[in-house]
């Protein structure tokens, strides 16, 4: 059977309405024209989104933010400048349980969630990025947020994105490999993933991954579909790989369990939700849902 297309409809975290402009960051004049009465700022309790009407995100004005606080050029939405604060250490109280943030992620508008996403993922590198990595100085923010610089060794750093391949393994008999990380809710299954190394590709990565948690080799990685992932800047890159092999070896520091799994339970454990039926899916808002459903339609 041909496989579908790749996922095309942006994923979680992806599709914001803001228009980025960079070309205004690098333009002080044209950046400081923005911050005026009709700027908008983004709401948010340290990392935490604030939400309100329909669960939509909230907007201030510049007023709204501490003297002290930095801010980042988050982009134009109706040609208005929309801005992040970046609270200073210690200033504001924790913010909310991330359960109480993964409530209110469930149901923001997709829109709105991209905004946020690419507004949590920008702040958080700010607050951990404040002393030069090259000298140990403290830096300033530049270029609206899209820059730290050092003034005493002159070194420029740069907001990152580290990218995690997660992966679908087919056994050659029709059989899907999933696991279960110690931090997950019991009986909570999902794709295999991790980091990629320097000096790897893709696809290199996928093998190496799915070698050292579950022990077996794979062949034929292909990609699937992308998602920005701000917990705290990641890029999940999904594949699917295929395999021969079924006796599984788990690594225990990064497994609690691995299982084969046949089509009819993964289309079973989707439909059932979080009463789950074999196994409990991966929740909405992750690439590893959307890759189950394109690999049921395959």
């Amino acid at each position: 059977m041909r496989d579908p297309a790749p996922v095309r409809t942006p994923a979680a975290f992806a599709g914001s309405d803001l228009d980025r402009a960079d070309h205004i960051r690098a333009d002080a004049d044209a950046l400081a024209g923005l911050m005026d009465w009709r700027a908008r700022l983004l709401r948010m309790d340290r990392l935490a989104p604030v939400s309100g009407a329909d669960n939509c995100l909230e907007w201030g004005t510049l007023a709204d933010c501490a003297p002290e606080d930095e801010l980042v050029f988050l982009g134009l939405l109706h040609g208005k400048g929309c801005f992040a604060a970046v609270p200073q250490p210690g200033r504001s109280a924790p913010a909310p349980a991330m359960p109480t943030i993964w409530h209110m992620l469930a149901t923001m508008p997709a829109a709105d969630l991209a905004t946020y996403g690419a507004a949590r993922s920008l702040v958080d590198w700010h607050m951990r990025h404040r002393f030069c990595a090259n000298c140990g100085e403290g830096t300033h923010i530049a270029k609206g947020g899209w820059q730290r610089s050092c003034a005493a060794c002159g070194a420029d750093h740069f907001p990152r994105t580290d990218p995690v391949t997660i992966m679908l393994v087919e056994h050659d008999d029709g059989r899907l490999l999933l696991g279960r990380q110690p931090r997950f809710p019991a009986r909570r299954f999902s794709a295999l993933a991790g980091f990629v190394e320097p000096g790897e590709d893709i696809e290199e990565a996928v093998a190496r991954e799915v070698k050292e948690e579950a022990g077996i080799t794979v062949r034929d990685v292909t990609y699937v579909a992308s998602q920005p992932w701000p917990f705290p800047s990641q890029l999940m890159i999904g594949c699917h790989a295929m395999t021969n092999e079924d006796t599984l070896t788990i690594d225990e520091t990064e497994l609690d369990e691995a299982r084969w799994f046949t089509r009819e339970e993964v289309a079973e454990a989707m439909q059932a939700g979080e009463a789950g039926a074999a196994f409990i899916a991966p929740p909405r808002l992750a690439i590893a849902h959307e890759l189950l459903r394109w690999w049921l339609k395959r």
